[in-house]
């Protein structure tokens, strides 16, 4: 039951990132590229604070510290640059997708077996978020979509499924999440800098991102460390899928945006998917 209840809680809290990050950057309250450095610096405050309160070391292994650091990284900056031409459904779904066949794939290379029922189950699901997030106009967007966003977009999955997949490691999930964070945070850094970043904010916009770096961000990947050692590797990557769904349902009644019959379907799809990938993990009773 705690497994369950904190997994939850993960999922929520990357909805709720979502929720804050169209609040901020698409109100204009704040440039990605600002939102994302300020979420990861706030996120480093709070992380630190926690573990030296806890008397958490923040030493661990340098291999461990610079897969976790980096792609961190990847994940940030990937997805702030991907939405400056990337329609925001139609990123999302590329993002999950990535992340799903990444996390697959490499339990499968690291010879894991994934029965019939897991990939089942996953296709069932990532076709239940793409009924959810399929932009409307569909052709309209891709023909306006160029080949760097979806590259940015790629790169996010990538590295969040790496970094996903590095957590399953973990032995200190909070000291390990802070150290991701201080790392990632002079990288993302150093890279705007060098691209010419040039930062729009408004105090709304900064307290939002705080809150989505302090808590959602900060705390939320801490308790996805903290769960991810005993997730099976296919239903870590299909669980996931739940996340947009979630953000969408929590627009729907935090921010007023519309709902509709297309996505209501799409949701329980998306929850049948990931239940066929939770039994298909299951051993069979024998006799």
């Amino acid at each position: 039951m705690r497994l369950i209840i904190l997994t939850c809680l993960a999922m929520i809290a990357f909805a709720a990132n979502s929720v804050l990050n169209r609040l901020a950057v698409g109100t204009g309250a704040i440039d990605a590229e600002s939102f994302a450095v300020i979420r990861l610096a706030s996120g480093m405050v709070m992380l630190c604070v926690l573990a030296f309160g806890q008397k958490v070391s923040l030493a661990q292994p340098w291999p461990k510290l610079v897969v976790g650091g980096v792609s961190l990284t990847l994940y940030m900056l990937g997805f702030s640059l991907a939405y400056r031409s990337l329609d925001a459904g139609l990123g999302a779904l590329i993002l999950f997708g990535v992340v799903q066949f990444t996390m697959f794939g490499w339990n499968a290379l690291m010879g894991q077996r994934i029965t019939p029922l897991q990939l089942g189950g996953g296709a069932v699901a990532l076709a239940g978020l793409a009924l959810v997030l399929w932009p409307t106009g569909m052709t309209d967007k891709v023909q306006t979509t160029t080949f760097s966003g979806l590259g940015f977009m790629v790169l996010a999955g990538l590295g969040w499924g790496a970094y996903s997949l590095a957590g399953r490691g973990a032995q200190s999930p909070l000291g390990a999440t802070a150290g991701n964070f201080i790392l990632s945070f002079g990288l993302t850094l150093m890279v705007l800098l060098v691209l010419g970043w040039r930062p729009n904010v408004t105090p709304f916009g900064i307290a939002l991102a705080c809150l989505s770096g302090a808590v959602t961000s900060g705390m939320g990947y801490a308790i996805w460390y903290r769960v991810l050692p005993d997730l099976p590797g296919p239903l870590a990557g299909t669980i996931q899928l739940s996340v947009p769904v979630i953000a969408i349902l929590a627009g729907a009644l935090m921010l007023g945006e519309a709902l509709s019959l297309r996505i209501l379907v799409g949701a329980a799809i998306v929850i049948s998917g990931i239940a066929l990938v939770l039994q298909g993990g299951k051993p069979r009773k024998t006799g």
